[in-house]
Parts: C-alpha cells; structure tokens; sequence
C-alpha cells in the first residue's frame, strides 16, 4: 500500500497519542503540550496537503476521522482525571456531553445505514469548528498547566467548545432528518 504524504501525517498524529499520554502522566507537561500541538497541528495539515496535491483516498477519509476521535477522547479524558495534579482540569459533565456527542453521531450513522442502506456522512462546518475549538481548549487547558497556574480562560474555552459542540450536534441531527446523506457508491 502507498501512503500519501497526508496518510502519514495522520497516522503520526495517532502514534503522537501514546507518547502525549506518557508525557503528561510522568508530569513532563511541556512536552505534552508541544506533542499535542504537534499532532493538533497534523489533523490541520493532513487535509490540505491531501486537497492541495489531490491526493485524497479512501483511506485518508477513513483514518483522519478516526485520528481525531482518538486524540481528542484521550486528551479529554487525561484532562479530566482527577489524580494528576492539574491546576485546570475539564470537567467531567462537558467531557461525557462531547464524547456522547461522538457516540449519538456514530450510532445515528449505523442505525441509517441499517434502515435504508449504506450511506456517507462526511463532515460538516461545524463539525470541523468543534474540533478546532477542542484542539484549541486542549491547548489552553496543557498550557496553564504548563505554568501550574489556575486559569479561568481555561472555563471560557470550556464553554465555547459547549456552545460549537451543541450547534454541531444540532446541525448533524438537522442533516439526518433532512436526507442530507449521500448514498455510497
């Protein structure tokens, strides 16, 4: 098989993941937070190269996704364990109401191709934004605990990430009960 350049970057991005979690529990917090920027900066990169080269696959559609979910259910489950000694860790109810989010999309997805047949359900701009906002509050939220410090920025990115995450799961639900899914080739 013939990785694209794209391919690699977002399997770096799920090799990162590991290395991020091992990083921040030893309590190396700068350089957790450089790998997760790192890999943050991988799910940006890994989509433009693949459009700008037009080397965009079946599996690139397949892994980025995938890459995401795995970064950002593990960043936030890390920073919402209690035990490591964090000044900012994200609270649990706003974690379970993302990775829920996560779960009613891919179960909505499963239950629509078991009805009425195979279908894709490619991302929306939404969708993209709430990852954005989720990447950039793991930043926030790495970064003051960096300099052991409480921030309540950390809180605003908190909500912020709410508000996008609401509107995605909204505008995702809006798509099914429209028809807004494509039938697969």
């Amino acid at each position: 098989m013939n990785l694209t350049a794209a391919n690699q970057l977002t399997i770096l991005r799920m090799l990162l993941i590991p290395a991020f979690v091992i990083l921040l529990i030893y309590g190396h917090r700068g350089w957790a937070l450089t790998t997760f920027m790192v890999a943050g900066l991988t799910d940006l990169l890994d989509g433009l190269i693949a459009r700008i080269t037009g080397q965009k696959t079946a599996l690139g559609a397949w892994l980025d996704p995938v890459a995401d979910k795995l970064l950002l259910v593990t960043m936030f489950i890390v920073l919402t364990l209690p035990n490591l000694g964090f000044a900012n860790r994200l609270p649990v109810w706003f974690t379970v109401l993302v990775i829920s989010r996560d779960i009613a999309i891919v179960a909505t997805v499963a239950v629509v191709n078991l009805a009425i047949g195979p279908r894709t359900f490619g991302p929306s701009i939404f969708g993209k934004m709430a990852t954005a906002t989720y990447i950039v509050t793991g930043i926030v939220t790495l970064y003051y605990n960096y300099l052991e410090v409480y921030s309540p920025m950390v809180m605003v990115f908190v909500y912020a990430s709410l508000a996008i995450t609401l509107i995605s799961a909204f505008h995702y639900l809006l798509r099914v009960l429209r028809g807004g899914l494509e039938r697969r080739a």
